[in-house]
């Protein structure tokens, strides 16, 4: 089952487990969120469409985040005169797990899991920034005795600075020059 909703001055296509991202709603992250605004349905029975609106059909949403989206650059120039302004701007936007749709008699469900992971969260994780928690204790492991003395041993001893080869020196000049003046 699908719905079309309406919000934020734009309309989006929903199904139950899908995760949008909206223009800014009130709310923390874990509120869920209704939405009466369905302009149509599409499941088993057919689709309706709304005059503008499905009486008693709603959209429930559960909020994962509130973020800023990303930066516009705002660039203005006028030729020939040295006029340049360059600006930015960052929307706020609202992230959204679709929980269930409900209307025209049909019920649709989402039977998952909403994690309130941020975007930023997941991006760390990603690329191995973030710690992960694990569920289970890890057990401590054993450090083999035999390698223990060796690494003490190694760092005992400073390890010897290698030094650069010496640059050979250039001919003197002078003393050419001083002999060819005495001769």
């Amino acid at each position: 089952m699908y719905a079309v909703i309406k919000t934020g001055g734009k309309q989006y296509r929903v199904q139950p487990g899908d995760v949008i991202v909206v223009e800014k709603l009130d709310g923390d992250a874990g509120s869920d969120v209704k939405f009466g605004e369905v302009l149509m349905l599409g499941g088993d029975k057919g689709v309706t469409l709304g005059a503008p609106l499905i009486d008693g059909a709603f959209v429930g949403a559960t909020l994962v985040e509130t973020r800023k989206g990303e930066k516009v650059k705002i660039f203005k120039k006028i030729r020939r005169q040295g006029y340049r302004r360059t600006k930015g701007h960052r929307q706020m936007e609202s992230v959204l797990r679709i929980t269930g749709i409900e209307g025209a008699g049909e019920k649709a469900k989402w039977d998952g899991e909403t994690s309130l992971m941020t975007k930023a969260e997941m991006n760390a994780r990603a690329r191995g920034l973030a710690p992960r928690v694990e569920t289970t204790e890890a057990k401590p492991a054993k450090a083999p005795k035999a390698a223990a003395p060796k690494a003490e041993a190694a760092a005992e001893k400073p390890a010897a600075a290698k030094k650069a080869p010496a640059k050979k020196a250039a001919p003197k000049t002078t003393e050419t020059a001083a002999s060819t003046d005495e001769a």
